[in-house]
Protein backbone atom coordinates (compact mmCIF):
# COMPACT_ATOMS: atom_id res chain seq x y z
CA UNK A 1 0.00 0.00 0.00
CA UNK A 2 1.22 3.37 -0.77
CA UNK A 3 1.67 6.35 1.46
CA UNK A 4 -1.21 8.70 1.27
CA UNK A 5 -0.73 12.47 0.63
CA UNK A 6 -2.73 15.35 2.81
CA UNK A 7 -2.93 18.43 1.36
CA UNK A 8 -4.33 20.92 3.47
CA UNK A 9 -4.62 25.24 4.35
CA UNK A 10 -3.13 26.17 7.02
CA UNK A 11 -3.13 30.05 8.41
CA UNK A 12 -0.57 31.13 10.39
CA UNK A 13 -0.40 33.62 12.96
CA UNK A 14 3.49 34.10 13.27
CA UNK A 15 3.32 34.79 9.25
CA UNK A 16 0.19 37.25 9.26
CA UNK A 17 2.17 40.32 9.45
CA UNK A 18 5.43 39.28 7.70
CA UNK A 19 6.78 42.40 5.91
CA UNK A 20 7.15 41.38 2.66
CA UNK A 21 3.34 40.20 2.58
CA UNK A 22 3.73 37.07 1.85
CA UNK A 23 0.87 34.55 2.21
CA UNK A 24 0.18 33.58 5.90
CA UNK A 25 -2.54 30.99 4.65
CA UNK A 26 -0.69 28.39 2.46
CA UNK A 27 -0.47 24.60 2.14
CA UNK A 28 0.50 22.04 4.44
CA UNK A 29 1.42 18.75 3.11
CA UNK A 30 1.47 15.92 4.73
CA UNK A 31 1.89 11.52 3.81
CA UNK A 32 0.56 9.45 6.16
CA UNK A 33 1.96 5.85 6.52
CA UNK A 34 -0.16 2.97 4.17
CA UNK A 35 -1.03 1.46 7.38
CA UNK A 36 -2.62 4.66 9.13
CA UNK A 37 -5.87 4.52 8.30
CA UNK A 38 -6.46 1.02 10.27
CA UNK A 39 -6.62 3.52 13.72
CA UNK A 40 -5.10 2.88 16.92
CA UNK A 41 -1.09 3.66 16.42
CA UNK A 42 0.80 6.22 16.67
CA UNK A 43 3.27 7.27 14.82
CA UNK A 44 7.04 9.44 14.86
CA UNK A 45 7.00 12.87 13.32
CA UNK A 46 9.56 13.69 10.42
CA UNK A 47 9.83 16.97 9.04
CA UNK A 48 11.26 17.97 5.53
CA UNK A 49 12.27 20.88 4.79
CA UNK A 50 13.49 22.12 0.74
CA UNK A 51 16.42 24.42 -0.51
CA UNK A 52 16.51 27.75 -1.70
CA UNK A 53 13.31 28.71 -3.98
CA UNK A 54 11.77 25.48 -3.12
CA UNK A 55 8.43 24.56 -0.99
CA UNK A 56 7.55 21.33 0.48
CA UNK A 57 5.53 20.50 -2.55
CA UNK A 58 8.88 20.92 -4.68
CA UNK A 59 10.04 17.28 -2.90
CA UNK A 60 6.86 15.72 -4.45
CA UNK A 61 7.73 17.36 -8.04
CA UNK A 62 8.33 14.52 -10.66
CA UNK A 63 11.66 14.14 -11.69
CA UNK A 64 13.07 12.47 -14.50
CA UNK A 65 15.17 8.93 -13.75
CA UNK A 66 14.08 9.58 -9.65
CA UNK A 67 11.56 8.97 -7.64
CA UNK A 68 10.31 11.65 -5.40
CA UNK A 69 9.64 11.96 -1.77
CA UNK A 70 6.63 9.99 -2.07
CA UNK A 71 7.48 7.34 -4.35
CA UNK A 72 10.85 7.10 -2.12
CA UNK A 73 9.09 6.55 0.65
CA UNK A 74 6.93 3.90 -0.64
CA UNK A 75 9.86 1.62 -1.58
CA UNK A 76 11.60 2.28 1.37
CA UNK A 77 8.84 1.77 3.66
CA UNK A 78 7.54 -1.43 1.33
CA UNK A 79 10.70 -2.80 1.44
CA UNK A 80 10.98 -2.40 5.60
CA UNK A 81 14.00 -0.04 5.75
CA UNK A 82 12.10 2.62 7.01
CA UNK A 83 9.51 2.27 9.45
CA UNK A 84 6.48 3.85 9.18
CA UNK A 85 5.96 7.83 9.92
CA UNK A 86 4.13 10.67 9.05
CA UNK A 87 5.92 12.81 6.91
CA UNK A 88 5.41 16.58 7.45
CA UNK A 89 6.62 19.38 4.28
CA UNK A 90 5.64 23.36 4.76
CA UNK A 91 6.13 25.67 2.94
CA UNK A 92 8.93 28.54 4.16
CA UNK A 93 9.19 30.04 0.67
CA UNK A 94 9.36 34.16 0.68
CA UNK A 95 9.41 36.65 -2.29
CA UNK A 96 12.98 37.12 -2.05
CA UNK A 97 13.61 32.97 -2.28
CA UNK A 98 13.31 31.18 0.94
CA UNK A 99 13.29 32.21 4.97
CA UNK A 100 16.19 29.81 6.24
CA UNK A 101 13.81 28.26 8.62
CA UNK A 102 14.67 31.46 11.10
CA UNK A 103 13.12 34.57 12.27
CA UNK A 104 14.10 37.95 11.07
CA UNK A 105 11.84 41.31 11.05
CA UNK A 106 13.24 42.10 7.05
CA UNK A 107 11.24 38.36 5.90
CA UNK A 108 8.86 37.06 8.60
CA UNK A 109 8.71 34.44 11.49
CA UNK A 110 9.44 30.97 10.19
CA UNK A 111 11.09 29.53 12.84
CA UNK A 112 7.79 30.07 14.82
CA UNK A 113 5.89 29.14 12.56
CA UNK A 114 7.17 25.71 12.05
CA UNK A 115 7.83 24.89 15.64
CA UNK A 116 5.11 27.18 17.49
CA UNK A 117 2.55 26.24 14.86
CA UNK A 118 2.19 23.69 12.55
CA UNK A 119 3.75 21.10 15.24
CA UNK A 120 1.78 21.40 17.48
CA UNK A 121 -1.36 21.29 14.81
CA UNK A 122 -0.01 18.27 13.55
CA UNK A 123 0.26 16.63 16.72
CA UNK A 124 -3.00 17.78 17.88
CA UNK A 125 -4.79 16.66 14.64
CA UNK A 126 -2.99 13.36 14.26
CA UNK A 127 -2.02 10.24 16.09
CA UNK A 128 1.82 11.65 16.59
CA UNK A 129 4.48 10.29 19.18
CA UNK A 130 4.50 13.74 20.49
CA UNK A 131 7.64 14.12 21.61
CA UNK A 132 11.32 14.75 20.81
CA UNK A 133 12.30 11.04 20.76
CA UNK A 134 9.15 10.78 18.15
CA UNK A 135 10.41 13.64 16.02
CA UNK A 136 12.62 14.35 13.23
CA UNK A 137 13.67 16.74 10.32
CA UNK A 138 15.62 17.08 7.52
CA UNK A 139 17.03 19.15 4.49
CA UNK A 140 19.14 19.74 2.02
CA UNK A 141 21.12 22.99 1.11
CA UNK A 142 19.18 25.61 3.16
CA UNK A 143 17.01 22.49 4.06
CA UNK A 144 19.41 21.15 5.58
CA UNK A 145 20.70 24.80 7.28
CA UNK A 146 17.26 24.97 8.60
CA UNK A 147 17.50 20.99 9.83
CA UNK A 148 20.66 22.17 11.95
CA UNK A 149 19.83 25.19 13.55
CA UNK A 150 16.70 23.36 14.60
CA UNK A 151 17.99 20.51 16.04
CA UNK A 152 20.85 23.00 18.41
CA UNK A 153 17.80 25.03 19.18
CA UNK A 154 15.15 22.96 20.28
CA UNK A 155 16.41 19.52 21.68
CA UNK A 156 13.11 19.28 23.02
CA UNK A 157 10.87 19.71 19.91
CA UNK A 158 13.86 17.04 17.63
CA UNK A 159 15.24 13.84 18.99
CA UNK A 160 16.95 13.01 15.22
CA UNK A 161 18.51 15.28 12.24
CA UNK A 162 19.60 14.89 8.88
CA UNK A 163 21.33 17.72 7.03
CA UNK A 164 22.55 17.23 3.88
CA UNK A 165 24.55 19.55 2.22
CA UNK A 166 23.83 22.39 4.93
CA UNK A 167 24.87 25.77 4.55
CA UNK A 168 27.87 26.36 6.91
CA UNK A 169 31.04 28.07 7.09
CA UNK A 170 29.71 30.68 5.26
CA UNK A 171 33.53 32.42 4.03
CA UNK A 172 33.25 29.49 1.57
CA UNK A 173 29.81 28.86 0.80
CA UNK A 174 28.62 32.67 0.65
CA UNK A 175 31.75 34.84 0.00
CA UNK A 176 32.26 33.95 -3.35
CA UNK A 177 29.35 35.00 -4.63
CA UNK A 178 29.46 38.72 -3.09
CA UNK A 179 30.76 39.74 -6.34
CA UNK A 180 28.21 38.11 -8.35
CA UNK A 181 25.68 40.04 -6.67
CA UNK A 182 27.29 43.86 -6.61
CA UNK A 183 27.93 42.82 -10.31
CA UNK A 184 24.01 42.37 -10.57
CA UNK A 185 23.26 45.26 -8.62
CA UNK A 186 25.51 48.23 -9.96
CA UNK A 187 24.93 46.91 -13.34
CA UNK A 188 21.02 47.81 -12.58
CA UNK A 189 21.79 51.28 -11.27
CA UNK A 190 20.85 50.54 -7.73
CA UNK A 191 19.64 47.96 -5.19
CA UNK A 192 16.18 49.26 -5.48
CA UNK A 193 16.36 49.21 -8.91
CA UNK A 194 17.72 46.00 -9.54
CA UNK A 195 15.20 44.72 -7.10
CA UNK A 196 12.61 46.24 -8.99
CA UNK A 197 13.92 44.96 -12.42
CA UNK A 198 14.51 41.36 -10.90
CA UNK A 199 10.93 40.56 -10.06
CA UNK A 200 9.77 42.11 -13.29
CA UNK A 201 11.79 39.70 -15.07
CA UNK A 202 9.64 36.93 -16.40
CA UNK A 203 12.35 34.48 -16.62
CA UNK A 204 14.55 34.25 -13.57
CA UNK A 205 18.22 32.69 -14.71
CA UNK A 206 20.74 31.56 -13.08
CA UNK A 207 22.37 34.10 -12.78
CA UNK A 208 19.64 36.13 -11.22
CA UNK A 209 19.33 33.10 -8.35
CA UNK A 210 22.95 33.66 -7.48
CA UNK A 211 22.33 37.12 -6.94
CA UNK A 212 18.96 36.78 -5.21
CA UNK A 213 20.53 34.12 -2.63
CA UNK A 214 22.45 36.61 -1.35
CA UNK A 215 19.74 39.45 -0.75
CA UNK A 216 18.11 36.59 0.83
CA UNK A 217 20.79 35.49 3.16
CA UNK A 218 21.30 39.28 4.12
CA UNK A 219 17.57 39.53 4.91
CA UNK A 220 17.86 36.28 7.04
CA UNK A 221 21.13 36.87 8.64
CA UNK A 222 21.40 40.74 9.41
CA UNK A 223 18.06 42.65 9.06
CA UNK A 224 18.10 46.16 9.97
CA UNK A 225 14.60 47.83 9.69
CA UNK A 226 15.87 51.62 9.57
CA UNK A 227 17.90 51.15 6.50
CA UNK A 228 16.79 52.13 2.49
CA UNK A 229 15.73 51.20 0.56
CA UNK A 230 15.42 47.16 1.74
CA UNK A 231 15.12 46.73 5.63
CA UNK A 232 19.10 44.71 5.25
CA UNK A 233 22.19 45.78 6.18
CA UNK A 234 25.21 43.80 3.46
CA UNK A 235 28.40 42.80 4.72
CA UNK A 236 29.67 44.34 2.01
CA UNK A 237 29.48 48.40 0.55
CA UNK A 238 27.40 48.62 -2.51
CA UNK A 239 29.72 50.21 -4.54
CA UNK A 240 33.05 49.83 -3.52
CA UNK A 241 32.60 45.95 -2.25
CA UNK A 242 34.72 46.44 0.79
CA UNK A 243 33.69 44.03 3.36
CA UNK A 244 32.01 45.06 6.78
CA UNK A 245 33.88 43.63 9.26
CA UNK A 246 30.58 44.28 11.98
CA UNK A 247 27.52 43.20 9.44
CA UNK A 248 29.58 40.15 8.65
CA UNK A 249 30.55 39.05 12.21
CA UNK A 250 26.53 38.89 12.37
CA UNK A 251 25.95 36.31 9.40
CA UNK A 252 28.67 34.50 11.45
CA UNK A 253 26.64 34.31 14.47
CA UNK A 254 24.01 32.54 12.49
CA UNK A 255 26.68 30.27 10.97
CA UNK A 256 26.13 26.20 12.17
CA UNK A 257 30.40 26.21 12.32
CA UNK A 258 30.24 28.48 15.01
CA UNK A 259 26.75 27.90 17.03
CA UNK A 260 28.20 24.26 17.76
CA UNK A 261 29.87 25.34 21.12
CA UNK A 262 27.20 27.25 22.12
CA UNK A 263 24.48 24.79 21.42
CA UNK A 264 27.06 21.84 22.01
CA UNK A 265 24.67 20.59 25.01
CA UNK A 266 21.27 20.64 23.06
CA UNK A 267 23.35 18.29 20.16
CA UNK A 268 23.85 15.68 22.97
CA UNK A 269 20.53 15.04 23.52
CA UNK A 270 19.79 14.04 19.97
CA UNK A 271 19.33 10.80 19.22
CA UNK A 272 20.94 11.36 15.95
CA UNK A 273 22.68 13.96 14.07
CA UNK A 274 23.81 12.32 10.16
CA UNK A 275 25.68 14.96 8.09
CA UNK A 276 26.68 14.12 4.72
CA UNK A 277 27.74 16.17 1.54
CA UNK A 278 29.09 15.83 -2.01
CA UNK A 279 33.05 15.94 -2.08
CA UNK A 280 32.70 18.02 -5.54
CA UNK A 281 29.73 20.22 -3.69
CA UNK A 282 29.89 23.84 -6.02
CA UNK A 283 29.53 25.87 -2.80
CA UNK A 284 32.70 24.06 -1.13
CA UNK A 285 29.68 22.71 1.72
CA UNK A 286 31.64 19.61 2.07
CA UNK A 287 34.61 21.49 3.70
CA UNK A 288 32.04 23.20 5.66
CA UNK A 289 30.80 19.88 7.09
CA UNK A 290 34.10 18.63 7.65
CA UNK A 291 35.19 21.48 10.17
CA UNK A 292 31.49 21.33 11.94
CA UNK A 293 32.14 17.44 12.33
CA UNK A 294 35.30 17.90 13.68
CA UNK A 295 34.66 20.81 15.90
CA UNK A 296 31.58 18.50 17.03
CA UNK A 297 33.94 15.48 17.76
CA UNK A 298 36.13 18.26 20.07
CA UNK A 299 33.16 18.55 21.75
CA UNK A 300 32.01 15.61 22.64
CA UNK A 301 28.88 15.64 20.60
CA UNK A 302 28.26 12.68 18.48
CA UNK A 303 27.37 12.78 14.89
CA UNK A 304 27.40 10.58 11.92
CA UNK A 305 29.39 11.95 8.92
CA UNK A 306 29.20 10.65 5.65
CA UNK A 307 30.92 12.07 1.95
CA UNK A 308 29.61 10.93 -1.69
CA UNK A 309 31.43 11.52 -5.38
CA UNK A 310 28.85 14.13 -6.23
CA UNK A 311 28.01 18.01 -6.38
CA UNK A 312 24.98 19.77 -4.92
CA UNK A 313 22.29 19.30 -7.31
CA UNK A 314 19.66 16.04 -8.25
CA UNK A 315 20.91 14.35 -4.88
CA UNK A 316 17.91 13.31 -3.68
CA UNK A 317 18.79 9.85 -3.66
CA UNK A 318 21.08 10.70 -0.65
CA UNK A 319 17.18 10.43 1.26
CA UNK A 320 17.88 6.43 1.31
CA UNK A 321 20.44 6.85 3.11
CA UNK A 322 19.33 9.16 5.81
CA UNK A 323 15.71 8.77 5.85
CA UNK A 324 16.03 4.78 6.90
CA UNK A 325 18.63 6.35 9.66
CA UNK A 326 15.85 8.97 11.29
CA UNK A 327 12.99 6.10 11.44
CA UNK A 328 15.08 4.06 13.38
CA UNK A 329 16.19 6.49 15.82
CA UNK A 330 12.68 7.01 16.50
CA UNK A 331 11.30 3.77 15.98
CA UNK A 332 12.27 2.94 19.22
CA UNK A 333 9.25 5.37 20.91
CA UNK A 334 6.41 4.51 19.33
Amino acid sequence: MPTTLVVEMFTSRALADNPLNDPATRKLLLLLPPDYAAGGKRYPVIVGLTGFTGTGASLLNFSAWQPNLQERLDYLMAEGRLPPAIFVLPDCFTRYGGSQYINSPAIGRYEDYVIDEIIPYVDAKYRTVAAPEGRGVFGKSSGGYGAMVYGMRHPDVFGAVACHSGDMYFEYCYKPDFPKFLNAVNKAGGLDRWWAEFQARPKKEGKDIEAVNILAMAAAYSPNPDAQPLPIDFPFDLHTGELRPDVWQRWLEHDPVYLAGRYAANLKKLRLLFIDCGTRDEYHLHYGARILVERLKALGAPCEHEEFDDGHMNIPYRYDVSLPKIGRALSAAE
